[in-house]
């Protein structure tokens, strides 16, 4: 029930919600699917889901300690905001187009 009040539906918050949590969380590789099977199962919306699905190998924390010691704090802070803005938007599409 807390997966469909958080990210289910195809609204500003659940999308930006997703991608946050895309962000923040470190997905192996072909783990995405079985784990956004589940968490569309339980009620996530599309839109969200291509959120999480966009915004989850583009940042992770891992990723943003490496990109930080390359590129620095600021750039490291542009770079994962437009990353979580992109993929959010992208998700508000793909929600509203299926």
């Amino acid at each position: 029930a807390w997966v469909s009040a958080a990210v289910g539906g195809n609204s500003l918050s659940a999308n930006f919600f997703a991608a946050i949590a895309g962000a923040l969380m470190y997905f192996a590789t072909l783990t995405e699917v079985p784990i956004l099977q589940g968490l569309i199962g339980a009620g996530m919306g599309k839109g969200p889901a291509l959120a999480l699905l966009l915004a989850g190998p583009a940042v992770s924390l891992p990723n943003m300690l490496v990109i930080r010691t390359v590129l620095g704090t600021k750039k490291t802070l542009v770079y994962v905001t437009l990353v979580v803005i992109m993929a959010t938007i992208s998700g508000m599409i793909f929600g509203s187009l299926i």
